[in-house]
């Protein structure tokens, strides 16, 4: 599923206009980037955390020529599904 396709899908499940529901999906998208990128989380329960999380720099290799490779530390996001997402991809 894509951008559109979501924006269809909470369009039809909502209520909504596809405009409003575009909007809607973006201020949540938005929301989301401005908190992880404060240092902050996002705890939405039964369905999971989003958080930030530092990754120290590191020497890797380059697979083609074997040159080793200074890899610089930095912030990547995280999400941890909850349980209730879990349950509901088993079955």
């Amino acid at each position: 599923m894509n951008k559109n396709e979501l924006v269809s899908a909470v369009a039809e499940k909502a209520g909504l206009s596809k405009t409003d529901a575009s909007s809607a999906v973006d201020a949540i998208f938005d929301v989301i980037q401005a908190e992880l990128k404060n240092g902050g989380d996002v705890r939405l329960v039964g369905f999971g955390n989003f958080s930030v999380s530092r990754r120290e720099a590191s020497k890797g290799r380059n697979p083609s020529t074997g040159a080793e490779v200074d890899i610089p530390a930095r912030n990547v996001p995280k999400f941890s599904a909850g349980k209730g997402l879990k349950d509901a991809v088993n079955g």
